[in-house]
C-alpha cells in the first residue's frame, strides 16, 4: 500500500513575544492575527489536500488540547491523531515521538512533513514546487531542510549556508549558522547562498529514526518509551509521562541536522514569516496610504508606519512614527516597532511582579472544550463573565463551596440544570443558582449560546469547580 506524505504539525509553543495578545496559556499559533484564521488553521490548510497528504498528526500539550480540537472541527479537518506532551522537552522529542508513531502506523519509508504550527506561509505554486522537491530528496534518504530566501539582513533567525547542488534541486549543506550579530547577517545577505532556517522539514520516518538512533540515541529512548507508555484519553492520546521526561531537551537542528551528512537544503523563496514580533505582523499588513496597519477600534491623526490593533477600547493615536500599539482586554502596549524584538524581555519584567504576573499568564478570554469565557469585570466579592457555549455542548454538571451565580441568556438557547430541576432559557430570561447547588448548563440550539454570568461569594477562583459529571473527562 502506498501512503501519501504524512503532516506532522508542531503547536505545542507558549510563546509571548507577542503580547498582549500572547500570553502563556494563549500562544499566537490560535489566535487570529490577521484574517479569519488562526496560525494553526492556516497550517492545517496548507495540508488539507487529500490527493497529496494524509490527515495531518499534531503534537501539542494538555493546555492547547481542546484548542487543537475545536480549531481543526471549524475547519471540517480530519486529524490523524492529537499527542499531548506531558511537558516542554524542545523540538528533537517531538519529532523523535512523530517518527516512532508515523513509522509503526504507516510505514518507514513513508514521508513525514515537518511544520511548525505558528507561521504565515503563502501556499502558492513556488511554495509546491519546493515541497516537491523536498519529497523527492527525502524518498533518496534525505533530511530536508528548507531555507528562506533573506530579504533582510535579520538577526532573529539563524542562517544556513548552501552547498553544492544535488540532482532533483536540492543542495548540500556547508553549514548552519546561529542567530547572528547585525554586521555578520549583512555580510551573509551581500556574500548570497545564505538561506533563513525556516524550522521546516521533510525526511521519511524511517530515516529519522535512523539519524536519532546514531547521533542522539537517549532521545530516541526517551520516544520509544513514552509511545510505548502511552494511553487514549477520549480524542487525544497522552504519552507515558515518565518516558518522556527522560529526553534531552534539545533542539533537532543540535540532534540530528548539524551532524548528519545527510542532510539537505531546498532554497524557498515564498513568502514567509515567523510572526515573532509586532514589527513582522506590521510589515504582513496591508498598509494605508501613511503606512499605518489597523485592526479594531482606532482613530489615527498625523501617524505613520504603525501598528495599531485593539480588541476593545478605541485606540486614538496621534503624532506618532514607526510605533506598535496593541490594546488587549485587559492590557496596552505601547512601543517602537524596530524594538518589538524585545517584547520577551519585557513580559519577563512582568512576570516576576507579582501585581502583573497575572497579564503575562491567562488571557481575559478563556477557551473551553465546550466554549469558552471572557472575564468581563472583577471587584471585591463578584465578578462578571461572558460564557459562550457551542451548540450541542453542555458544561460539567458541577458545584461551588463558596459563591453563587446569576445566569442571563444574551443569545440562543440555554438549558439550565439545577438539582433535579431542568429549565429552557431564552434570550433576555434570567436564572439564579444558589450556592452549593448541583447545576450545568448546556446549548441545545442550533446557533451559539451566549450568556451573561454574574458570580458572588466570599472566593470566586476556578479552583472552586467540584466536578461530578463531565463529558470531557475532567470530573
Amino acid at each position: 500500500m502506498t501512503y501519501k506524505i504524512v503532516p506532522v504539525v508542531m503547536a505545542g509553543g507558549k510563546g509571548t513575544r507577542l503580547w498582549p495578545l500572547s500570553r502563556a496559556t494563549a500562544a499566537k499559533q490560535f489566535i487570529r492575527l490577521i484574517g479569519d484564521k488562526t496560525l494553526f488553521q492556516g497550517t492545517l490548510d496548507r495540508v488539507a489536500d487529500t490527493q497529496t497528504y494524509e490527515p495531518p498528526l499534531v503534537i501539542t500539550n494538555d493546555e492547547f488540547r481542546f484548542l487543537v480540537a475545536e480549531q481543526a472541527r471549524e475547519l471540517g479537518v480530519p486529524l490523524s491523531g492529537i499527542i499531548l506532551e506531558p511537558e516542554a522537552r524542545n523540538t528533537a522529542a517531538a519529532i523523535a515521538v512523530a517518527a516512532v508513531i508515523v513509522a509503526r502506523d504507516f510505514g518507514n519509508h513513508v514521508v513525514m512533513q515537518i511544520l511548525p504550527s505558528d507561521h504565515e506561509i503563502i501556499a502558492d505554486e513556488t511554495y509546491t514546487r519546493c515541497v516537491e522537491t523536498a519529497t523527492e530528496a527525502a524518498r533518496q534518504g534525505k533530511i530536508v531542510t528548507f531555507g528562506i530566501t533573506p530579504t533582510e539582513p535579520a538577526t532573529g533567525y539563524g542562517y544556513i549556508e548552501m552547498g553544492k547542488a544535488l540532482p532533483g534541486g536540492a543542495h548540500t549543506v556547508k553549514r548552519f549558522v546561529e542567530k547572528p550579530q547585525a554586521e555578520n547577517a549583512q555580510k551573509m545577505l551581500e556574500a548570497g547562498g545564505h538561506f533563513w532556517n525556516s524550522g521546516m522539514f521533510m525526511c521519511t520516518a524511517g530515516q529519522m529514526l535512523a539519524e536519532l538512533r546514531q547521533h542522539a540515541p537517549e532521545v530516541l529512548a526517551a520516544a520509544e518509551e513514552a509511545v510505548a507508555e502511552a494511553a487514549t484519553d477520549l480524542d487525544f492520546v497522552r504519552l507515558g509521562t515518565a518516558g518522556f521526561a527522560k529526553s534531552p531537551s534539545i533542539s533537532i537542528d543540535y540532534a540530528v541536522m548539524e551532524k548528519t551528512p545527510n542532510v539537505a537544503l531546498v532554497p524557498a523563496p515564498i513568502t514567509w514569516s515567523d510572526l515573532g514580533s509586532w514589527d513582522a505582523i506590521w510589515k504582513l499588513g496591508n498598509p494605508d496610504a501613511d503606512g499605518n496597519v489597523v485592526a479594531g477600534n482606532a482613530t489615527l491623526v498625523n501617524t505613520r508606519n504603525s501598528l495599531v490593533m485593539s480588541r476593545h477600547a478605541h485606540l486614538a493615536v496621534q503624532g506618532m512614527d514607526g510605533v506598535a500599539v496593541i490594546a488587549s482586554e485587559d492590557a496596552v502596549y505601547v512601543g517602537r516597532l524596530d524594538e518589538s524584538q524585545e517584547v520577551g524581555n519585557l513580559v519577563k519584567t512582568l512576570a516576576a511582579k507579582k501585581q502583573t504576573a497575572h497579564l503575562t499568564e491567562n488571557h481575559p478570554t478563556s477557551l473551553r472544550p465546550w466554549g469558552g469565557y471572557t472575564s468581563v469585570l472583577n471587584g471585591e466579592r463578584f465578578q462578571v463573565k461572558r460564557l459562550f457555549v457551542h451548540p450541542g455542548k453542555k458544561l460539567s454538571l458541577q458545584k461551588h463551596y463558596h459563591r453563587s451565580e446569576h445566569w442571563i441568556c444574551v443569545k440562543g438557547t440555554a438549558e439550565v440544570t439545577i438539582d433535579d430541576k431542568v429549565t429552557i432559557l431564552h434570550e433576555n430570561e434570567s436564572i439564579y443558582i444558589p450556592q452549593g447547588a448541583v447545576h450545568r448548563l448546556g446549548n441545545p440550539g442550533k446557533i451559539l449560546l451566549e450568556m451573561i454570568e454574574i458570580q458572588t461569594g466570599s472566593y470566586l477562583g476556578e479552583d472552586d469547580i467540584i466536578r461530578i459529571v463531565d463529558e470531557f473527562g475532567r470530573s
